[in-house]
């Protein structure tokens, strides 16, 4: 379910839009073809059904309440047909229908709101040039406002899922990288056979034959046998160079995956005493991987705040985003994955949806 944002029609605006259209009726600039207290009941349940509608998590409740304020709008238009822009009400209500219902029902909806407004229109003036016309110029406005509010849904969509590519491809280049670094050590381990094995064979073959040799003869495989081991030494020494790397900065690594994300404040803070192998700092990459991209794609959330520290011989994943949380978490695949990933590593992780969203990961230290 969309929430208000600055981007979309706030429920800020909504209210103080309602209330001044609405304002020259609650206050008896202008009849009522009902007693003005019913006027008013009307309008209210309009109000909250609107804020409903746009407020709630769970679809279904939406719906109810999205229907609740439509047909209240009509009731509060039709029954105060003398107040011109009272229509303006309708407009806010096919804005809405674009968050809460499919695109086909929000239509359906405008067109019952031009007929409830032509009527509204005939029933002021009579004159059926003036009917068509106000009714012409509101389903205009409302489907202006409907193709508008589609045209902003899909751009924010676009940026979410740009934003999850974006996380994603920044996941994937972390682990690549590690993966190119394990690469790289094995291959070096792989010279190390081939190369210092042959040496050493070499240089054992030498010595023994110098024991067995007298002399002159025997200095010359004592000779042979040091230059043997000084090119053994050398490539020792060398080898030794390159595997001589830096382990993995899970800070740098996970500040790498939510590195120029638009549209969402990451905050990593790892402790200073926190030493992971790299199978422990994949899974961690990963489960800011899944964390974020859920933040993007389900909780409306503008900050995530992750930490990594050391606690009772475990490393200890927590974050927590500041989204709308969920009182019924249902594990998707995703978050099932992270589990898994954290249980395959002798860990486990728990997910709470109370006040925001909440991961909390660990897995055993080394």
């Amino acid at each position: 379910m969309h929430r208000w944002t600055p981007e979309g029609l706030s429920g800020v605006a909504m209210l103080v839009v309602s209330v001044v259209v609405g304002g020259p009726v609650l206050f008896g600039g202008a009849r009522t073809e009902i007693p003005r207290a019913a006027w008013i009941v009307l309008f209210g349940v309009l109000l909250v059904a609107l804020f409903g509608a746009a407020a709630t998590q769970r679809p279904s409740a939406g719906k109810v309440s999205f229907a609740v304020a439509v047909v209240s709008g009509w009731a509060v238009v039709a029954t105060a047909p003398g107040m011109g822009p009272l229509p303006i009400l309708l407009v806010v209500v096919a804005a809405v229908s674009v968050y809460v219902v499919p695109v086909r029902v929000g239509l359906f909806v405008v067109v019952l709101n031009t007929l409830v407004i032509a009527f509204a229109a005939a029933q002021q003036t009579g004159d059926t040039g003036a009917t068509i016309l106000t009714a012409g110029f509101y389903l205009l406005i409302q489907l202006a406002t409907v193709f508008s509010s589609l045209s902003l849904l899909r751009e924010q969509r676009m940026r979410r899922e740009l934003a999850e590519a974006h996380v994603e491809l920044q996941a994937a280049t972390v682990l690549l990288s590690e993966s190119a670094r394990t690469a790289e050590r094995l291959r070096i381990s792989r010279d190390l056979h081939d190369l210092i094995g042959h040496q050493l064979t070499v240089l054992a073959l030498e010595l023994e034959t110098a024991r067995h040799r007298d002399g002159d003869r025997a200095r010359e495989h004592v000779e042979r046998a040091n230059g043997v081991a000084r090119e053994l030494l050398a490539d020792v020494r060398s080898t030794v160079g390159e595997l001589r790397v830096e382990p993995l900065n899970l800070e740098v690594a996970l500040n790498r995956v939510v590195r120029d994300l638009p549209g969402l404040d990451v905050q990593i803070d790892v402790a200073s005493d926190v030493e992971v192998r790299e199978e422990q700092a994949a899974a961690f990459v990963r489960a800011v991987q899944e964390i974020v991209t859920n933040a993007l794609r389900h909780a409306d959330a503008r900050t995530v705040r992750v930490e990594v520290s050391s606690e009772a011989g475990s490393v200890v994943l927590s974050a927590t985003d500041d989204g709308a949380g969920t009182r019924k978490l249902t594990v998707g695949n995703g978050l099932r994955g992270l589990a898994e990933r954290f249980e395959a590593l002798g860990g486990h992780a728990t997910f709470d949806g109370n006040g925001g969203f909440r991961v909390t990961a660990r897995v055993p230290i080394s």
